[in-house]
């Protein structure tokens, strides 16, 4: 049981700041992917649309 608490401890402080934000800012980025798809379904997107 200390063996894993030992683990979590280090794996929780081997973590910085920058990690985390690029976590973030990488689920963000997967959020308007998703919203970006939402919206065009059924939008024809042909060359001609544009």
């Amino acid at each position: 049981m200390t063996a894993i608490e030992r683990a979590l401890s280090r794996a929780i402080v081997s973590i910085n700041g920058n990690e985390v934000l690029k976590q973030i800012v990488l689920l963000c980025a997967a959020g308007l992917l998703v919203s970006l798809l939402m919206l065009t379904y059924g939008v024809d997107l042909s060359p001609g649309f544009f």
